[in-house]
């Protein structure tokens, strides 16, 4: 399917000249990275730019680094990036699974996290990860910089609190000031590239709290404070492993569509909240399936 918008296509060499570009245009500019999801809408006609600002080749977007006790994540870093970082991997490992999840390998040479959380899906395997880790978007317009937390950045479905002409620069990670382990789930329909039915991130920390966040159940993905409340301070039992399953259906709202019907998800959001829970108890006592391995 070709694309039949006219636009103009820009290619800024410098970030201050990328921002005086989206001042100009507004919010008839689209901001191009991986481009994975832009094209496909403007092939669907869903988003008619009238300029394309291309800002892959900006250095200051490409930084993938430690930076004090965050791990900062440019907007031009891709998914196969992440996967390939040894720091990733080791300091926020719920951020590597989900990357690991992201539609094919292809897409994933592509994709940033940054474009996945400005495309802002309901199934989102990014949302998850930038939830559990309270992460934080950092973002620059004609007004200067500001700083949005995860919990805000989402506020509907395709819909996120970027501003008109304002630019993503990157993510910044807390590192948790405890020992963690954790787990991502995704249900999807088959094995390979598909969106999600369900997705959970599961984190544990040392002090015997927990941080869970859903996506693909609701109109945004979000942090799950009932079920955090109830496991805090507590080991993980079947007993309360019983007890939190009945507290899924307070924290999620799921829909019927092409993909799943509400019941369906609703239950595999229990069997997940389960299986993901025993998954990072076990890992963080060193136990447990290997990062990575199948747990659905």
């Amino acid at each position: 399917m070709p694309i039949t918008c006219e636009f103009e296509y820009l290619k800024p060499k410098t970030l201050p000249e990328a921002l005086g570009l989206l001042a100009r245009h507004g919010r008839k500019a689209a901001v191009l990275a991986g481009g994975t999801d832009l094209l496909v809408w403007m092939k669907e006609g869903l988003r008619e730019p009238e300029a394309v600002v291309d800002v892959k080749g900006l250095k200051e977007l490409r930084k993938l680094e430690m930076k004090g006790s965050a791990l900062h994540v440019g907007a031009a870093v891709t998914f196969t990036q992440l996967l390939e970082s040894k720091l990733v991997r080791e300091k926020l490992p719920l951020l590597w699974e989900c990357a690991r999840t992201v539609a094919s390998c292809g897409v994933r040479n592509r994709a940033t996290l940054a474009g996945n959380l400005c495309s802002a899906v309901p199934s989102l395997d990014g949302g998850p990860a930038v939830l559990a880790y309270d992460a934080v978007v950092l973002v620059q317009g004609a007004k200067g910089r500001r700083e949005v937390s995860a919990a805000d950045w989402f506020v509907g479905p395709k819909r996120t609190a970027l501003k008109d002409g304002e630019l993503v620069l990157g993510v910044r990670f807390p590192l948790p000031k405890r020992r963690h382990a954790s787990c991502y789930l995704k249900l999807g329909r088959y094995r390979g590239e598909d969106l999600a039915q369900v997705g959970l991130g599961v984190l544990a920390l040392a002090d015997d709290s927990y941080r869970l966040a859903f996506c693909a159940v609701g109109p945004v993905p979000a942090r799950a404070k009932r079920i955090e409340a109830a496991l805090k301070g507590h080991k993980v039992t079947d007993e309360l492993l019983w007890k939190v399953q009945e507290l899924v259906a307070q924290e999620i709202s799921p829909i019927t569509d092409i993909r799943s019907s509400k019941e369906y998800r609703l239950h595999m959001a229990k069997v997940m909240v389960e299986r993901g829970l025993k998954a990072a108890a076990a890992r963080l006592a060193g136990e447990g399936p290997a990062l990575g391995e199948e747990i659905l």
